[in-house]
């Protein structure tokens, strides 16, 4: 049996072993959190190198991905410095082709979901596919794709970065404006240690920040842990776009309130993976020994019918 394994740098509380089948085809998919030890993760990579069929990097990104230029996060790359044999991926393909393709992919199960209840949200659903007056990212400098597949769907899409991630109030209204600030901020965030590009090891400390974005929006969307941390208490009514829930992620999204779950990997045994391990299954599944391109991940994206989760809460 293919075995993929993400090595995260957040809390073994999270951890979680599942079988998936592709096509007929067993692929044990395993998260192993490290608590934000990065010594310890550095070690499950060199112990596990050659003896797995693809590792997924979990709780940082490798590389931060802007159109068609890449920059690296050199303090992550130094993580996986140990790897010599066995494919490493961060999600970042994922991020830009399977969560790119939300709506579309979404688009069937949303169709059954509301089809005779778009008076329910606020928006229209056309061709399957809900609009929004005004989406909240509250950090999309890792999503780009995400951001584009929302400000498809959305009047407006605020852009927390600044606020959330280095603590600066300055929203950021748009996603062109959005791409000019990250183009001036990415060659310096490259150079960021690890204390700046982790985030946490569980998630769990609860800060309300910036409020007026959160409850002014009818979309949200991003890494559940961000929003985890940040949420306000009432989210009636609310759609949220996510990944990484666990089946108390989902209860906690309920009992906020919120009206429409997307989980942008599927979920397996009540369980969505972050894209950087199911990233690492398909690269698994592939057998090609290194990273799948775009139009490598969008084929099997395709061929094996991978498709968002879609829950009314």
């Amino acid at each position: 049996m293919k075995r993929a394994v993400s090595i995260s740098l957040g809390s073994s509380s999270r951890d979680k072993k599942v079988v998936v089948e592709f096509k007929g085809e067993a692929i044990l998919v395993e998260r192993i959190g490290t608590d934000g030890d990065v010594e310890k993760a550095k070690h499950l990579y060199a112990e596990l190198d050659g003896q797995v069929d693809a590792f997924g990097v979990g709780g940082v990104d490798l590389y931060l991905r802007l159109d068609r230029h890449e920059y690296p996060l050199r303090a992550a790359l130094k993580l996986v410095e140990p790897v010599k044999q066995t494919p490493v991926v961060d999600g970042r393909g994922l991020k830009h082709t399977l969560e790119r393709r939300v709506f579309e992919l979404a688009a069937p199960a949303l169709h059954n979901l509301l089809g005779g209840k778009q008076g329910e949200i606020d928006g229209l659903l056309i061709d399957g596919v809900p609009h929004f007056r005004q989406a909240f990212i509250p950090v999309a400098v890792d999503r780009i794709g995400l951001a584009r597949a929302v400000s498809e769907v959305s009047q407006d899409v605020i852009f927390g970065d600044l606020m959330v991630a280095l603590d600066i109030p300055l929203p950021v209204h748009g996603l062109r404006n959005f791409k000019r600030v990250a183009r001036l901020m990415l060659p310096f965030v490259s150079h960021f240690p690890m204390s700046l590009l982790f985030y946490g090891s569980s998630g769990t400390e609860h800060e309300p920040k910036y409020q007026k974005y959160w409850l002014e929006s009818d979309l949200l969307a991003g890494d559940f842990l961000f929003m985890k941390k940040y949420l306000p208490q009432n989210l009636n009514g609310k759609t949220v776009i996510t990944n990484t829930t666990t089946a108390e992620n989902v209860e906690f999204l309920r009992q906020r309130g919120v009206y429409l779950m997307i989980t942008t990997t599927p979920r397996y045994d009540g369980r969505s993976f972050g894209t950087n391990l199911m990233e690492a299954a398909l690269t698994a599944y592939a057998g090609k020994g290194r990273p799948l391109s775009d139009t490598e991940l969008n084929q099997l994206i395709d061929h094996l019918d991978l498709r968002p989760s879609v829950e009314l809460l």
